[in-house]
């Protein structure tokens, strides 16, 4: 009887140490063959046996496009090309954006940080890059003719691409679709 006594005395703290599952040892988990627990993964450049190609990260599939993310359907890859799309952008392209005080101050509210830097707080060109002699050409004033009679789709197309001459860059990838067409409804509110 002492020795069994002893014998589960022993027992009790071996069977506390059996339960113990520490990173070095993740003791044992039941799954078969498919083990869930721990998955076998391949690291995003390594070699890959699953794919044909052998690499673990794809490409999206050929003429893929991401939720949510309509490609401008009005490309431009030399001067040519950019000035028949703008043409066409401005015949096709309609302002989806309604005129509302909401959408002209968001209008006011990117025009100020993404285009009156070159053209001015006014739309006359007289930004502070001109001003300050930091930029060499006057940029177009936006409330002028010449810009004020264009069609919206093709004021949105310059904003997308940037101008033709090269001296206005594009900023389609810092000024999402709905803020371009808020933009547009707000020049023509500045020219008035």
């Amino acid at each position: 009887m002492k020795y069994m006594r002893l014998f589960v005395l022993l027992l009790i703290p071996l069977a506390f140490m059996a339960c113990n599952r520490g990173k070095d040892n993740p003791g044992y988990d039941y799954l078969g063959s498919h083990d869930m627990y721990y998955t076998k993964f391949y690291k995003a450049y390594s070699p890959n046996p699953v794919f044909p190609n052998h690499m673990t990260n794809q490409l999206p599939p050929e003429g893929a496009v991401a939720r949510g993310k309509m490609p401008f359907p009005y490309p431009g890859a030399n001067i040519a090309e950019r000035a028949a799309n703008q043409t066409k952008a401005g015949r096709e392209l309609k302002n989806p954006v309604a005129v509302t005080a909401e959408v002209l101050a968001d209008g006011k509210e990117h025009y100020r940080i993404f285009c009156s830097d070159c053209h001015g707080l006014n739309g006359k060109g007289d930004g502070y890059l001109y001003t300050s002699k930091l930029f060499p050409a006057k940029p177009a004033s936006l409330v002028d003719a010449y810009v004020q009679n264009k069609p919206d789709g093709e004021i949105y197309y310059v904003i997308t691409y940037g101008s033709i001459s090269g001296l206005m860059g594009a900023h389609g990838s810092q000024i999402l679709p709905k803020d371009r067409w808020s933009i547009v409804r707000y020049l023509r509110e500045l020219a008035k």
